[in-house]
């Protein structure tokens, strides 16, 4: 078979029986079944060897502004959906069946990147990603329709951002093209993984590292740019039911001058002692404050948050140590489409206290309504323990959009096939 199992939906190039055309008429090209072997730069890292299959994207054709290539020989993966209990399905990693590479050095320009089996990867232990934590992550996903179009919400907008983070880091990035390139080779090779309508998305982790060998500090030599895709179904176990949060008093997540408006990964690794220590009382997350007045409101440690009075939503403003979050961006928008005044602003812990509603907002959990703010022992219930009116229907309109079941009136849909 040739690799329609992985790209589904792909038509033959009239004229030539070894190209394909992809979701965007670009030319994907067939190549012997003996090709079995990536072929890295002779730098520490590599990405071992999974299956007899290889692929890469030209992004040299792309930067000349010619056709997307793929290339790739037959594929073994079978195109019937995963063996998966869809109705169960949770927040957390299950292995899929390809991931997405690409090197460069430093100095220099992203160029080819390839397509291959998932699996682990080699590092050296001097990498600069694992000595002084030179690395960066992306999060987004890609929905299925009822018709079978595969859906991503953005991706653009993921791409400027890494990009943003990779000059404070000192890191090469993809370009935008590259990055959205990727991201769709990435999601149609794991076509099967992608939960049938209303069970889930296909979350998709882009890494930014590096990967090149470096003992003294500085930006390492080498980067590497992966892809990688598992199916998810609720990122908190409640689902769309109030979360509990407590505020955070000591422990800080972001400085002023330091890195918290980037999606760096030494970002995440500094809120786990909290937020730890919050589960282990019952608390679902811990809502971070600014370090330096300890009074405003900052975001929860992977979401931003917002608070409702009346017809007023508000918002911390971004300034440096909060992430521009992307759903944050959209709720933003639909909001004032639907009518409400939305500011933002410095948030002060009374008035958070004071709201109608709170809610917070990622790729990962949408829109998460919060039942309860814990702050100096301090417990202040919102709507009953429920799921309040504007937050069920913001979560509604945004989530509508998002699987395809609403007209795409912001243009924020990608549509692959």
């Amino acid at each position: 078979m040739e690799s329609a199992a992985v790209f589904a939906g792909l038509h033959p190039t009239p004229g030539h029986h070894n190209h394909l055309l992809g979701p965007s008429r670009t030319a994907i090209k067939l190549l012997p079944p003996s090709i079995d072997k990536i072929i890295f730069s002779p730098l520490p890292i590599k990405l071992q060897k999974q299956s007899h299959f290889t692929s890469y994207i030209d992004n040299s054709a792309i930067n000349s502004g010619n056709s997307f290539r793929v290339t790739s020989p037959a594929s073994d993966v079978a195109s019937e959906l995963a063996n998966i209990d869809w109705d169960n399905l949770g927040f957390g990693f299950m292995p899929t069946d390809y991931m997405y590479s690409m090197k460069c050095s430093q100095g220099e320009n992203f160029s080819k990147g390839e397509l291959q089996r998932f699996g682990n990867i080699e590092l050296s232990p001097s990498a600069g990603i694992l000595n002084y934590g030179q690395g960066l992550f992306e999060g987004l996903k890609a929905y299925q329709k009822h018709d079978g179009n595969i859906l991503l919400f953005r991706p653009e907008e993921n791409a400027m951002r890494l990009k943003m983070g990779a000059e404070r880091m000192c890191m090469p990035s993809p370009s935008v093209e590259q990055f959205v390139e990727a991201v769709k080779a990435t999601v149609l090779a794991n076509e099967r993984w992608i939960p049938p309508p209303g069970k889930g998305s296909l979350y998709i982790r882009p890494l930014l590292m590096g990967s090149g060998a470096v003992l003294g500090l500085a930006p390492a030599p080498e980067y590497t740019f992966l892809i990688y895709v598992s199916p998810v179904g609720n990122y908190f176990k409640e689902g769309l039911a109030p979360i509990n949060l407590v505020v955070e008093t000591e422990m800080h997540r972001a400085t002023p001058g330091g890195t918290g408006g980037v999606k760096t990964i030494g970002n995440y690794a500094a809120v786990l002692k909290a937020q730890s220590a919050a589960k282990a009382k019952g608390y679902s997350d811990v809502l971070y404050l600014d370090c330096v007045q300890k009074k405003y409101l900052e975001e929860v440690s992977s979401c931003n948050v917002f608070i409702v009075k009346g017809n007023l939503i508000v918002t911390p403003a971004i300034k440096g140590t909060i992430l521009p979050g992307i759903t944050r961006k959209s709720i933003i928008d639909v909001a004032i489409s639907q009518g409400f005044q939305v500011e933002e602003r410095q948030v002060s812990v009374d008035e958070l206290l004071d709201a109608d509603e709170v809610f917070c907002t990622g790729t990962a959990v949408v829109v998460s309504p919060v039942g309860s703010i814990t702050h100096q022992g301090r417990r202040v219930t919102y709507g009953n323990d429920g799921v309040g009116l504007v937050s069920q229907q913001l979560y509604s309109a945004l989530t509508s959009l998002q699987m395809g079941l609403s007209e795409d009136k912001m243009g924020w849909i990608v549509e692959l096939k």
